[in-house]
């Protein structure tokens, strides 16, 4: 199964890396973008992620939320978090294993982890534009903006 443009986004309940539950139904009103990734503390994902604090949330209003999504332990993105001042959720998607991911259809299942699946979603909850890149490539951020204009 596959979200596609168009779809309402399957909702979901997921704790960030502070362990407070983060529901995606309760952001409606506002643009959600929704990024998956396969690991912390790997190389493209900390360089993405890092993009993401420094270049696109400087960005963008008060309107946009940024979830962070992949199938780390809670403690696991704490630590990352800490460790690189992410600003924003890390949401883990660990048990049942990849359940949300799955439900998007960015989920690997030889390799156990998210692909880099990005969905940005209105404040109808409806995808209005998705990326999935394989594991070992990067998303280009530029492209965030262009879909979050589209939807303005």
């Amino acid at each position: 199964m596959s979200v596609e443009v168009g779809d309402v986004a399957p909702d979901f309940e997921l704790r960030d890396q502070h362990g407070a539950p983060v529901r995606l139904s309760a952001h409606r009103g506002g643009k959600v973008v929704l990024v998956f990734y396969p690991l912390a503390f790997s190389g493209i994902c900390h360089g993405e992620l890092s993009a993401i604090r420094d270049e696109f949330l400087p960005t963008v209003g008060d309107d946009v939320r940024v979830f962070a999504v992949s199938v780390d332990s809670v403690f696991a993105l704490r630590a990352w978090s800490d460790q690189e001042r992410y600003t924003f959720p890390l949401l883990s998607d660990f048990w049942p294993h990849g359940g949300v991911a799955r439900a998007y259809g960015v989920f690997d299942d030889e390799k156990g982890v998210a692909k880099r699946g990005t969905f940005v979603i209105d404040a109808e909850g409806v995808v209005r534009w998705k990326v999935v890149n394989p594991t070992s490539t990067a998303r280009d951020i530029s492209e965030y903006h262009k879909a979050l204009a589209e939807i303005s």
